[in-house]
């Protein structure tokens, strides 16, 4: 079927857009299941290609909208949504990690054509245009080439979009490495395989949201077969981003700020405060100066990464209960947040 469909139009599957198509409808009903979808869901699907995933999301939602890179797969998934009459798929010509202005701005228009450079208003609204209750939101769900992974899951979590979650089909390894636990945090593991450990993806996923394996998926269930095998992971943003909450002591009127997850007096009431984007960025230094060298120590990386003597690193360490000798990899996403604090926080 898809061998014909190729031939047709005289295309091959391109390995620099990492194109494996997939071939096994038990895989594609566990994509669908996991999406949990409704007919009132706007779907983005990131790498169409042929439509397969986009005829069965188009059956179940109010709306497609599907960003293709590869004009000749446009051509073909076009003509194929007509036979169907289809008409609720939106094809936008495009690469998604250039697109910015995708769940932000009307698409501009030049002697009535559209220019698919980006999603109508009336599909993603600007935050301000919306009314108190208007509870639009989209979900990403896509089996997305192997090289767009990292950058479009920091993308689109970083996005101010109001998304729901994500249902992507990634590589194998890489689904492991984002659901990575550190050492301290780990249960129930079995098995000769050394669970993955944390890195720079898996805290930086994390921090943002809560990833989930739903399923492993076989290389034989694409054609052309990829080398490695697959898996189907949802990735839902956490409710709120808060770390940072403030306490007040009636008595003397003075104000404490803490992490939310650190010690704290039980009896004493708590305001959730919006993160700000300068604990963010402070957030990124440390993790990034952390990982700088997997391998080595956190007290080596920490302290050339951010410019500190090893002392003053080593009681950075001390106050947040890690061990100079401990390696990244061995933090949860909770220890960088209060070791960020500790830094930062005062």
């Amino acid at each position: 079927m898809l061998q014909n469909i190729l031939q047709k139009y005289n295309i091959k599957p391109s390995k620099r857009l990492g194109q494996n198509f997939l071939i096994d409808k038990s895989v594609l009903s566990k994509i669908i299941s996991a999406a949990d979808l409704s007919p009132d869901d706007i779907v983005l699907e990131v790498g169409p290609g042929l439509g397969i995933l986009t005829l069965e999301l188009a059956k179940r939602v109010k709306k497609v909208i599907a960003v293709e890179k590869d004009k000749k797969m446009i051509e073909i998934l076009k003509n194929v949504l007509n036979d169907k009459n289809v008409k609720n798929v939106e094809v936008v010509e495009g690469d998604i990690l250039k697109i910015d202005t995708l769940l932000r701005h009307p698409e501009p228009r030049v002697a009535g054509r559209r220019i698919s450079t980006g999603v109508h208003d009336e599909i993603f609204p600007p935050r301000q245009a919306r009314g108190q209750n208007d509870n639009l939101s989209y979900k990403i769900i896509s089996n997305i080439p192997y090289y767009l992974t990292s950058p479009l899951i920091r993308k689109f979590l970083e996005a101010k979009s109001p998304l729901e979650f994500m249902v992507l089909m990634i590589q194998k390894e890489v689904a492991q490495r984002i659901c990575a636990r550190p050492p301290s945090l780990r249960s129930g593991v079995s098995g000769r395989a050394r669970p993955p450990k944390m890195t720079l993806l898996s805290v930086a996923t994390q921090f943002y949201a809560e990833p989930k394996i739903i399923s492993y998926v076989s290389k034989k269930s694409f054609w052309p077969s990829p080398k490695v095998d697959s898996a189907i992971i949802k990735i839902t943003p956490r409710s709120r981003l808060s770390v940072i909450a403030r306490r007040s002591e009636a008595t003397t009127r003075q104000s404490h700020d803490y992490i939310i997850g650190l010690p704290s007096d039980p009896a004493s009431s708590a305001e959730p405060l919006a993160m700000t984007t300068e604990f963010h960025n402070h957030f990124f230094k440390v993790v990034k100066a952390a990982f700088s060298q997997p391998r080595k120590q956190l007290i080596n990386n920490l302290s050339k990464g951010l410019n500190l003597s090893r002392e003053k690193t080593k009681e950075i360490l001390s106050k947040a209960g890690i061990f100079p000798s401990q390696r990244p990899g061995e933090l949860s996403v909770d220890k960088y947040r209060e070791l960020t604090w500790i830094i930062w926080g005062k």
